[in-house]
Formats: C-alpha cells, sequence, structure tokens
C-alpha cells in the first residue's frame, strides 16, 4: 500500500481563491486588506520568504509593503516603525520576519505589535486567546496544518494526534488546535523515551521537531496520516523534512511531501488572519 500523497498546489489554489474572494467583498465594502511585512538585514532565506509573502499578497488582492532595513537598525527604530503601523488604520496585519540581528530583543519587537495586527499570532494575548479558546489570530504553520487536513476528509474529532515537537511557533499551537477540533493530542519531543511506540499509536502524526528524515517507518502505524512540517536540509543539500518520505509512504495512509504543501499554505493562512483582521477592524464578524 502506498499512501495518498496530498497535493499542496490544488489545495492552496482553493484556499487562496476563497482568500480573493473575500478580500473582493471587503474591499468593495470600502476596507481593503493591508499586510506591512518587516525585514531586518540580508538573510536570503528571509528574502525569498519576503518575497513570496509579497506575491501571494498581490494574488489575492491584499495591499501590501515590504519595509526592508538594514542590519545595523536600532530596537528603538524598529519598534518606532511598528508603533506607525500600529497607528496607521490601512494597516491590519503585521509582520517581522525572523530571523532579527542578535541586537535585537524579539520578544520586545512581538510585544510591541497590536495582538489586533499580530498575523503570526506571536504575541501573549493571541497565544493566550489561542489556549482557552477565545476566538483571534490562529498560528499560521499549525492552521495551514489542519486545513490541509480538512482538505483532504481527513476526521479529526476522536482520533488520536501525536504532534513531534514542542516549539511555540509549531508544536505547542499545534496541539492546542488539534484539541480544539476534538482529538485526543499527544505531544512528544527529543527526550521522549521510545519515541516510536508512541508514535505508532497515533491515526495522525504531525512531525515538527527541525530535524531531517527523523520519523522513519518504524513510527508509524499502518495507515495513519502523516504532516510533515519539517524544513531541513539533506546530505545533497536539498530541502526535506522531518520525515523520511520514501519509506513511510509506504506504510502511512496519507502523507504531505516537502517541499510544497505546509509551507505554501503556511503563508496562505497569514493572507486569512489578514483578512480576518481587515474584517474584525471594519465591524463585520469574524
Amino acid at each position: 500500500m502506498t499512501a495518498h500523497i496530498i497535493n499542496g498546489k490544488e489545495i492552496n489554489a482553493a484556499k487562496r481563491e476563497q482568500i480573493r474572494k473575500q478580500t473582493e467583498e471587503l474591499t468593495a465594502a470600502g476596507t481593503r486588506p493591508g499586510l506591512v511585512v518587516v525585514i531586518v538585514g540580508e538573510d536570503p532565506a528571509s528574502q525569498i520568504y519576503v518575497n513570496n509573502k509579497a506575491k501571494a499578497c498581490e494574488q489575492v488582492g491584499i495591499y501590501s509593503e515590504v519595509h526592508r532595513l538594514p542590519e545595523h537598525t536600532t530596537q528603538a527604530e524598529l519598534v518606532a516603525l511598528i508603533e506607525s503601523f500600529n497607528r496607521n488604520p490601512a494597516v491590519h496585519g503585521i509582520l517581522v520576519q525572523s530571523p532579527l540581528p542578535k541586537h535585537i530583543n524579539e520578544e520586545e519587537v512581538v510585544d510591541a505589535i497590536e495582538p489586533e495586527k499580530d498575523v503570526d499570532c506571536f504575541h501573549p494575548v493571541n497565544v493566550g486567546n489561542l489556549m482557552i479558546g477565545k476566538p483571534g489570530m490562529l498560528p499560521c504553520t499549525p492552521a495551514g496544518v489542519i486545513e490541509i487536513l480538512k482538505y483532504a476528509g481527513v476526521e479529526i474529532a476522536g482520533k488520536h494526534a501525536v504532534v513531534v515537537g514542542r516549539s511555540n511557533i509549531v508544536g505547542k499551537p499545534m496541539a492546542m488546535l488539534l484539541l480544539r477540533e476534538h482529538a485526543t493530542v499527544t505531544i512528544c519531543h527529543s527526550r521522549t523515551p521510545d519515541l516510536a511506540a508512541v508514535t505508532r499509536q497515533a491515526d495522525i502524526v504531525v512531525a515538527a521537531v527541525g530535524r531531517a528524515k527523523f520519523i522513519r517507518a518504524e513510527h508509524v502505524k499502518p495507515g495513519a496520516v502523516v504532516m510533515d512540517v519539517g524544513i531541513n536540509r539533506n546530505e545533497e543539500g536539498k530541502v526535506c523534512g522531518d520525515v523520511d518520505f520514501d519509506a513511510v509512504k509506504e506504510v502511512a495512509g496519507v502523507i504531505t511531501p516537502v517541499p510544497g504543501v505546509v509551507g505554501p499554505m503556511t503563508i496562505t493562512m497569514l493572507l486569512q488572519n489578514t483578512v480576518n483582521a481587515a474584517r474584525r477592524a471594519a465591524n463585520l464578524a469574524k
């Protein structure tokens, strides 16, 4: 048995078309969603991500600005810029691309963004809202995983989901969103003894550990759904995930390849957060 391989282009195209229509309706009603992305320094991977986000905004009709700041920008200058966007009613989403230069305190930068405009869902207010189930911003990558599961017709309620990874960006919020969908959730990490014994119990495995090909065939129950969130480089320098795709696809029932599925869907959910923020700013429900 070979797993059903999820088609990332199809899912992302369908979701972005939905967002394009929402943007069109909002713009016609007098509110064009606006996203500002700030990048400090010349990190090559960050430059690519930022360019991809700008293109995605253009594709769905969201107004976007990219502010490229030099490496030597001070924390005070960056915070002052963020505060100017907080006051600008045409800006509904603010994203500061990480990593930031070492002399800038990332936590203080995140705290400077108004929670209503924090489209990454990193602000403590939004993280707290996620924990207690209040409506609001959703973390882009975990929300994208949920969107993919639903689009692929995977039943989440009542299933045992194992999240491998406990980062604040993916692992922990992923667990919260799976709980919200009524899954029974186990979080594992690098210090979990006999990891395979735990992951083999899972109906859904989310790999978010940041190690190339870490999840192997022996970690997966036959027929399980495997969602690969990892972005790594293998020995040849090619992009690969946290899952040993070639081996695991022979065991799993459903699997996401890397690259091409979760990465683009993360950007798609950033667009959705921006539209939702614009909707709330215009006192429309969402």
